[in-house]
């Protein structure tokens, strides 16, 4: 039994070309992914037979991807979705600070994964939890869950995100960090700079400043865990309420980083989709807040 098949028709520009080279270069698919479908009875098949790698395309031909059943075991927990943007190859929600987005041993029945197997439940649906991204429980912002093997795989590699953060201090000028981050020798989940560490360029453009903060908009060149919060403590101007980092607590009882915005390529298209969540209302307060005395 199978959930979701994909047809393609191949087009005159392909004609000739290996089934191998069309499934890998065109349509997009892992190595991971054509082995899994070689190994289900008509996973992938041509005009209604069995198609091989070495088989040889012609213009015209039909084929079709049929990928197995889904299963998703996370305990589903009704809950509320702030949904950005939904098809049938992914689902887009603005996840809230304090939420995390997978199961862990400490958090069973309180994540994204949960919400979200229970609005799927609620819709008939039924397929693997696929964060396309992933953001940590007091970040809040855009996070992509794809529908299906064959959409994450497509989607995956089109993807660019952009954060907006407030820090400490004024900061007056764009910069570039590029700056190796390793684990910290003295913690289990903290990241240090270190030259021994895995290569990291973050980019950052001050958006506006007020009352002892700035408002960041930074994009990535490289995905390290924690990256935008290890790299600005480095410069002297940790995130507001990152207290892992050096900053503080006082005003913010979160770190202040958002994934604003997310840019993708749709499945099978060669159109491009932007989705903005907007500025937390929080990071707003930090910048309008009236100085303590």
């Amino acid at each position: 039994m199978y959930s979701k098949s994909f047809d393609f028709t191949v087009e005159p520009e392909y004609d000739g070309i290996s089934a191998k080279s069309y499934l890998r270069r065109v349509l997009g698919l892992t190595a991971r992914t054509l082995t899994m479908l070689r190994y289900h009875e008509d996973g992938i098949t041509r005009n209604g037979s069995l198609l091989r790698s070495r088989d040889i395309l012609s213009s015209g031909d039909r084929i079709t991807l049929s990928f197995p059943e889904d299963v998703n075991d996370i305990e589903p927990v009704k809950g509320e979705l702030d949904i950005l943007y939904e098809d049938e190859y992914v689902l887009i929600v603005n996840k809230p600070p304090r939420m995390p987005v997978h199961p862990t041993k400490r958090h069973q029945t309180d994540t994204l994964a949960n919400i979200a197997a229970y609005y799927q439940q609620s819709r008939g649906e039924i397929y693997t939890f696929r964060a396309l991204n992933r953001i940590d429980k007091d970040t809040s912002g855009c996070v992509m869950i794809a529908k299906d093997k064959l959409s994450y795989s497509q989607i995956l590699p089109t993807i660019e995100k952009e954060y907006i953060a407030v820090c400490e201090g004024i900061v007056t000028e764009s910069g570039l960090i590029d700056a190796p981050i390793a684990l910290s020798p003295y913690s289990k989940i903290k990241r240090c700079i270190n030259p021994a560490g895995q290569s990291a360029v973050t980019h950052y453009e001050p958006v506006s400043s007020d009352n002892g903060h700035t408002l960041l908009r930074l994009w990535l060149e490289t995905g390290r865990t924690h990256q935008i919060r290890c790299h600005m403590s480095g410069t002297g101007h940790p995130l507001a309420g990152d207290d892992l980092y050096g900053g503080s607590r006082e005003s913010i009882d979160r770190q202040a980083l958002h994934c604003r915005i997310v840019r993708f390529r749709l499945p099978f298209s060669d159109d491009t989709l932007c989705i903005d969540s907007g500025v937390p209302d929080e990071f707003i307060a930090l910048l309008n807040e009236q100085t303590r005395g």
